[in-house]
């Protein structure tokens, strides 16, 4: 690292604590600089002399304690972060953190922080699942807070269900890849679609797919991670918009293709990851049609091919990627949309695989170029599929 990078790591009171000492061990090994607080709940799960040979550097409990008469401690410990990492997260602070609230060292320092906040929440699987604390979550997303979902298994509790804090080295491989390629796309305006596009057949009713967005909108939020100006073009879904970007809600897939072709030429990536729908009906009825014959028939028409015009007009410098979600002859016809359309990479899923495609947080895909498979990715978090392609466009954008 070209600057040794502070993280602040501050441990809340649960179970999960023990495994803090994990990660403050491995991000002191990798060479971070480790300063650690605790509330007081959580010594009575591990102690700070623990963290403290650790980390190599006193932890901070009590908001009173003052070791040096120049600073605040909680000020100067908030102002030298370039990361604040929650491990664990439980719900009395993430509540503590959405409403505003700084009672002691460690809240008092969230609350002063400008930097970065990662968050690892650790809970009861109900308690996760509350929807006062799912809401303060998403207020915390909103606000640009980071999350690391938890774990499914075996709780200390005896529960089994999603609550336990993510094992130690995915946290510190969060926080590697955040510092690596937080400024991979800086200076890049990136531009994205998402979701599904509605054809109306008539006032209340439309042809449309199963698609949520999540994938485009997780693309949407690496590509801001790794600095980029991201311009999301999203069809009709219910996701929330990562901070930092802007969206721009259409409905249709003619729509859609004005947006896009109008922030075309001012994008340097493209990234199609919208499921349009291919046909429209040919007739839009102005009012409702009224259940009467047994059997109707609808004639529909080809929509705008938005990927092939973007493949025509896309410029020397730009980079363009796209998604083939298919369900039989993965690789083939893939590839064969990506010569077809110009683009510079593929991603393809089975989407009748279990693990992948619409409405589910997980995906499943294999990257392809015009010489073949780039990269093969196991099931994993959409978000974090993300964030390996984003990284897999930054490499390449700069030899491009």
């Amino acid at each position: 690292m070209m600057k040794k990078k502070r993280i602040v790591l501050g441990i809340s009171g649960g179970i999960a604590a023990f495994k803090s000492a994990s990660v403050a061990s491995q991000l002191t090994q990798r060479g971070y600089d480790v300063r650690v607080i605790m509330t007081q709940s959580a010594t009575k799960f591990i102690t700070p002399l623990t963290l403290q040979t650790l980390s190599q550097h006193t932890v901070a409990v009590d908001t009173f304690d003052e070791h040096e008469p120049k600073v605040v401690q909680h000020i100067d410990l908030a102002d030298h972060a370039d990361l604040v990492l929650l491990a664990p997260a439980t719900a009395n602070i993430i509540g503590k953190l959405a409403l505003g609230l700084g009672d002691d060292m460690l809240s008092t320092t969230l609350l002063a922080t400008q930097a970065p906040i990662l968050i690892a929440p650790a809970m009861n699987v109900h308690m996760y699942e509350n929807p006062v604390v799912q809401k303060n979550m998403q207020l915390l997303k909103n606000q640009g807070c980071y999350f690391i979902a938890p774990g499914e298994g075996q709780l200390a509790c005896g529960y089994v269900g999603q609550g336990r804090m993510a094992e130690p080295e995915n946290i510190v491989n969060w926080v590697e890849r955040f510092f690596t390629s937080k400024k991979l796309l800086s200076g890049k305006r990136v531009l994205i679609t998402a979701g599904p596009t509605r054809e109306q057949m008539d006032p209340v009713r439309y042809f449309s797919n199963y698609s949520s967005g999540k994938m485009g909108f997780a693309l949407a939020e690496a590509a801001k991670e790794a600095g980029a100006e991201v311009i999301l073009v999203s069809g009709p879904v219910s996701q929330s918009t990562p901070t930092g970007v802007n969206r721009i809600d259409v409905k249709s897939t003619e729509e859609m293709k004005e947006v896009v072709l109008s922030y075309l030429p001012q994008a340097d990536i493209i990234i199609k990851a919208a499921a349009v729908a291919d046909y429209r009906p040919k007739q839009i009825w102005e009012q409702k049609m009224k259940k009467s014959a047994d059997e109707i028939t609808i004639v529909l028409e080809k929509t705008p091919d938005i990927a092939a015009e973007i493949g025509k007009r896309k410029q020397a410098h730009q980079f363009f990627v796209g998604f083939a979600a298919e369900t039989e002859q993965v690789a083939y016809h893939a590839q064969s949309k990506l010569e077809r359309k110009r683009m510079n990479l593929i991603v393809a899923n089975d989407v009748s695989q279990p693990g992948a495609g619409f409405g589910i947080d997980t995906n499943i895909v294999t990257i392809f170029d015009r010489q073949g498979e780039v990269v093969s990715l196991p099931q994993m978090n959409k978000i974090e599929v993300a964030r390996r392609l984003i990284h897999l466009i930054g490499e390449r954008i700069d030899a491009y």
